[in-house]
């Protein structure tokens, strides 16, 4: 099963200051801010939503197609993620802008003060996925994540006009988008991808109920933080599936990303959505207990000693055979 995955690529400019943004702020001259802060530690790490699932996959070893747009910076993430199993033949580089980055300063109350830069990923909307899919020999799933607005819409679009199935991703854009839009997007997507507050917020935003949303949709996968994930169909049962206990809580940023990874990564191997979950679940705990998207390693036996663990003998027999 060939699974492309659209989206952000980016790296996080991470600094720590150990005093306090509120210390060097002078109340009667805010309208003329000038300040720079020395900082103790600089972590630079990879990110973006879609290679950040993309990497997730290419451990599973489901050879996931990354597709977005980068600079010609790119030339060290592209190595890192080729050496991780990802296909990133359909990234596009741009000649005149740099790969999106995020800088953000932390000081010692947890304080930030943050820029996005998109750069580069305003021209994701110039790639066409026919290109990609004639590139690859066909797609049977387009994974359309967070990404510039516009290129959202048109590989939406580009996936209905061409009959490929697609699951709907919106996380960090749908803050953005008003509710045509947020309806374009999800109407007829084979799996509708959100947490607990962003099913809310679709709601809101599109004025459709819960049912009227399912309808519209092949299933419904909502994410439930510590409690797991939830997966709906019209007309038939809920599947819930739990998380594996934890080891450690490190840091939360990308577990999202690692469940979506595991969740397609089953796709992939044909072994349904309850074991898709349960893999999707178990490689976000993997994330959860690492500090960094992509920092966390596989190892097979270790995975699936814990895999076994949470969810038992019968599931673990039924992944062990596609994890290499």
């Amino acid at each position: 099963m060939r699974i492309a995955v659209t989206g952000s690529i980016a790296t996080d400019h991470l600094m720590t200051f150990p005093g306090r943004f509120a210390d060097q702020l002078v109340a009667d001259q805010l309208h003329t801010v000038s300040l720079s802060f020395l900082v103790d530690n600089l972590d630079v790490r990879r990110g973006g939503v879609a290679a950040n699932i993309c990497f997730g996959m290419g451990l599973l070893g489901t050879e996931p197609i990354l597709v977005g747009a980068a600079g010609s910076d790119f030339d060290d993430y592209r190595a890192w993620l080729d050496r991780h199993g990802v296909e990133t033949g359909s990234v596009r580089i741009s000649e005149v802008l740099h790969t999106a980055r995020f800088v953000c300063t932390t000081d010692a109350d947890h304080n930030q003060i943050g820029s996005f830069y998109t750069g580069a990923m305003s021209e994701a909307r110039l790639i066409e996925l026919k290109s990609v899919a004639d590139r690859v020999g066909g797609l049977d799933l387009v994974s359309i994540g967070a990404d510039d607005p516009e290129a959202m819409l048109r590989h939406t679009e580009e996936c209905r006009s061409r009959n490929i199935p697609f699951a709907a991703d919106f996380s960090q854009q749908i803050a953005r988008m008003d509710g045509e839009e947020i309806r374009i997007l999800l109407d007829g997507a084979t799996y509708l991808f959100s947490n607990e507050y962003e099913k809310g917020l679709i709601e809101s935003k599109t004025g459709w109920s819960d049912e009227e949303i399912l309808s519209k949709v092949g299933h419904r996968v909502t994410t439930l933080g510590s409690r797991g994930v939830r997966i709906e169909k019209a007309g038939e049962p809920v599947i819930e599936v739990g998380c594996p206990e934890e080891e450690t809580k490190a840091d939360p940023t990308g577990v999202g990303d690692a469940f979506r990874a595991g969740f397609l990564s089953g796709l992939a191997w044909g072994v349904g959505l309850e074991r898709a979950a349960q893999v999707g679940c178990m490689l976000a705990t993997l994330v959860i207990e690492t500090v960094g998207t992509q920092e966390y390693t596989l190892r097979r036996t270790h995975f699936m000693d814990r895999f076994t663990k949470a969810y038992g003998d019968e599931a673990a027999a039924d992944v062990r055979q596609h994890l290499v």
